[in-house]
């Protein structure tokens, strides 16, 4: 498995749609955890985005498994940037 960075970057028009369906994004985020395939996640403390660390074999896996974010079906997402990491150093070396 390999480790990707997703950044999120949320409108601000949208606040209101993220705070509606922010407790099943969340859920989904625990889901996903439980399953190995979310490391850490969270939102940047200015509310202008989040990024989420998956574990995912590719990219085209990881594609399909964001589709399933609530926040993604439910169009809460202005943007976002998946990029493959290697965490050489730390608690998620073992990814890299």
């Amino acid at each position: 498995m390999s480790a990707f960075a997703v950044e999120y970057v949320y409108a601000p028009e949208a606040a209101e749609l993220r705070d509606q369906h922010r407790p099943d994004h969340r859920s989904w985020l625990a889901s996903q955890v439980d399953a190995g395939v979310v490391l850490a996640s969270g939102p940047y403390a200015d509310g202008s985005g989040a990024l989420i660390i998956f574990s995912a074999a590719d990219e085209e896996e990881l594609k399909s498994v964001l589709a399933q974010d609530p926040f993604a079906r439910q169009g809460c997402i202005a943007g976002s940037r998946i990029s493959a990491w290697n965490p050489l150093i730390g608690l998620l070396k073992e990814y890299a």
